[in-house]
């Protein structure tokens, strides 16, 4: 894994060096990015490497780990009748199929977002430096917001490509009658019924949902980590420990994920019925299910995805720290900006 992926963020990272619009590679905080000895080397292949790694486990640990809970909230979506809450979802669910049940798609939720999570940290952190230099130092800070936006879209883009048919899987194994328990037994019948369109027929409104998701997750993350360090920490970031940052990344992650969870949960009503209707289209799902019908499950996966998106930035920073890796300071205004905006005076 780690040989393959290395090559593929070195031959990423080559590449943006020949960019003819770039300039020397800088953090995602728009700042010169200067590694520490012993530290890797930032904008290497290595770097990129490492981090989609981080975001394999942060993604995977993560998405496995509230399996059950992911579940309920499926089931919530596609039959809100039976299953009318949280509670009631997991009570219904150990009465009919017994407690094992509640662990239905555990198998292709960690292969599948374990493979997102290496396009989505991996990618971000390319496409933030790739576009950072082509707008320049004082542009990607005074731009940062749209900046965070845009790279974390591109990452989501490709990401959610290696996650579509583990996905479809998952849903059909939780909400599907009939469907085999089992990814060994799941993933074959949709492929000998469907074909390889079977997989991948969720991805246009998996696009709609992890994509804005993903665009709040790490724009929202990164100016709430800003805000945090400027009006609640009482001291620079600089002067604090490793293990109080981690703490302010696990707050800043939470906050984030709720807002994600908002922004995205009527497309994944609509992902969710797709893959449980081998013949609907979002259109009809849409049609049937009107605005108070794409809202269903909303709290338990606020639940869901706040404690989610906080342990994902709290695992992926912790690897950076474990690995060695640059971890750039909040934002801060380049030198030059702050001479031109002092002469306009």
């Amino acid at each position: 894994f780690q040989v393959t992926t290395m090559s593929v963020f070195s031959q990423l990272s080559e590449s943006a060096k020949q960019n003819p619009f770039s300039l020397p590679f800088r953090t995602a905080n728009c700042a010169s990015a200067v590694s520490a000895p012993g530290q890797v080397e930032f904008g290497t292949g290595k770097y990129y490497a490492y981090c989609a790694f981080g975001g394999v486990l942060s993604c995977g640990i993560t998405h496995t780990a509230i399996v059950p809970l992911d579940l309920v909230k499926c089931r919530i979506q596609v039959n809100p009748e039976k299953y009318t809450g949280i509670a009631s979802g997991f009570r219904t669910t150990v009465a009919e199929e017994g407690a094992r049940a509640l662990v239905k798609g555990w198998a292709p939720t960690l292969i599948g977002y374990s493979a997102q999570g290496l396009g989505k940290f991996g990618f971000y952190e390319v496409f933030k430096n790739v576009y950072a230099d082509m707008l320049g130092e004082e542009n990607a800070y005074l731009y940062r917001t749209s900046l965070y936006l845009a790279a974390s879209a591109s990452a989501e883009f490709f990401a959610d490509i290696l996650l579509a048919p583990m996905e479809a899987t998952k849903v059909r194994i939780q909400t599907a009658p009939g469907a085999p328990p089992t990814l060994r037994g799941c993933a074959p019948l949709i492929y000998r019924t469907e074909g390889l369109t079977g997989f991948y027929k969720g991805l246009p409104p998996l696009w709609m949902r992890q994509i804005p998701y993903t665009m709040m997750k790490f724009a929202c993350f990164e100016k709430t980590v800003e805000a945090l360090y400027q009006y609640v920490v009482p001291k620079p970031r600089a002067e604090c420990s490793k293990g109080e940052q981690l703490i302010v990344t696990f707050v800043a992650g939470y906050i984030a994920g709720v807002f994600c969870a908002i922004v995205s949960h009527p497309a994944d009503t609509v992902v969710s019925k797709l893959n449980q209707d081998s013949q609907a289209t979002a259109g009809g799902i849409l049609k049937k299910l009107g605005f108070a019908g794409v809202w269903k499950g909303l709290v338990p996966r606020i639940i869901m995805i706040g404690t989610l998106t906080a342990l994902q930035w709290f695992i992926y920073d912790s690897v950076k720290v474990a690995l060695n890796l640059p971890r750039p300071p909040p934002p801060e205004m380049p030198a030059s900006l702050k001479a031109k905006l002092a002469a306009q005076q």
